[in-house]
């Protein structure tokens, strides 16, 4: 059938039809943009799947690769004292990050750190041996060892894996991992004489959850803080040179106990890690943010209060 149109009808309408086709070619792979993020992290991030309604950045940064974490627990001073008589330890927390409000629970020591490992100080007011407080259930280097992941406590002058009596300067009061029955097994394989870390931080082979207990002297307990801030120095020189600090995936913490003799005030509790510079956190935190950490790090359930408490991690973007 001829065409009704005339040559001029029929090359408009055909320009007009190219034209809508290639709108709506332009408009099908179009997307908005994401927006930026508040402050740049030290880890590019994947760019967003584009999708049909864009979705709201998430405010919360990249983590920093940290996949390890190194506690290390003094003892008995508080935040004044510690910066009076550590000057090496003063100097790491204005480098690298220190939480300004980090709350001691209670005393005496031992409840403190079974509020590290337990989430809970389970109603223990007195430093007696395990014998006397066996803890039902698993502590948090259990959950990251049943969880797919490494944990290690490393004692000094702890005369044999695992001893649960104390002797001379080793108190098995702050070697917590020994209090715990169902963990026992695995206790008396991984929790070594301090000595072990030399090997493990050359090896790159530091754990997942790892701790480093000093003994009474070099945690401040017994001998004065400048005893304590000079072992401090040398181990941190040893584990620094190894590949896990070197390679980024290594945090380092360093708190105390308790303030001796006294249910509050602070502990200067400094967390190194090489993406932090300078930093300072303010928000109320204390040994249950630790506990929450150490679950949170691992991917495993928090325990008792820490599951109430804000994570120590987090709370540095870690």
């Amino acid at each position: 059938m001829p065409s009704l149109l005339d040559p001029w009808q029929s090359r408009r309408m055909r320009r007009t039809l190219a034209a809508l086709v290639l709108v709506a070619a332009c408009s099908s792979h179009s997307t908005s943009a994401p927006a930026p993020t508040a402050s740049p992290s030290a880890s590019p991030s994947a760019s967003p799947t584009p999708t049909a309604t864009p979705t709201a950045v998430p405010t919360r940064p990249v983590p920093h690769g940290i996949t390890k974490v190194l506690t290390i627990v003094e003892e008995n001073h508080g935040t004044a004292e510690t910066r009076a008589g550590m000057p090496y330890l003063t100097a790491l927390a204005a480098t690298y990050g220190v939480a300004t409000d980090y709350q001691s629970l209670t005393h005496p020591s031992l409840p403190n750190y079974l509020a590290m490992l337990a989430g809970s100080t389970l109603g223990v007011a007195d430093d007696n041996d395990p014998a006397a407080h066996p803890v039902s259930g698993p502590s948090v280097l259990d959950l990251a060892l049943s969880h797919g992941h490494t944990a290690k406590v490393y004692a000094e002058s702890m005369p044999s894996n695992c001893d649960t009596s104390s002797v001379d300067n080793y108190a098995a009061r702050h070697n917590t991992w020994t209090y715990f029955p169902a963990g026992r097994a695995a206790c008396s394989r991984l929790d070594v004489a301090a000595d072990n870390i030399d090997a493990d931080a050359a090896a790159g082979a530091l754990p997942n959850v790892g701790l480093l207990i000093p003994d009474l002297c070099h945690d401040a307990h017994s001998c004065p803080l400048g005893e304590a801030d000079g072992y401090l120095h040398d181990v941190m020189k040893t584990v620094m040179s190894g590949s896990d600090w070197q390679s980024g995936h290594l945090a380092i913490v360093i708190t105390f106990d308790e303030v001796e003799g006294d249910a509050g005030g602070t502990l200067l509790t400094t967390i190194v890690a090489p993406s932090l510079h300078g930093v300072r956190v303010a928000a109320p935190l204390n040994h249950y943010s630790w506990s929450r950490w150490m679950t949170d790090l691992v991917g495993a359930p928090p325990l008792r209060l820490a599951a109430r408490a804000p994570s120590l991690g987090k709370a540095f973007n870690l």
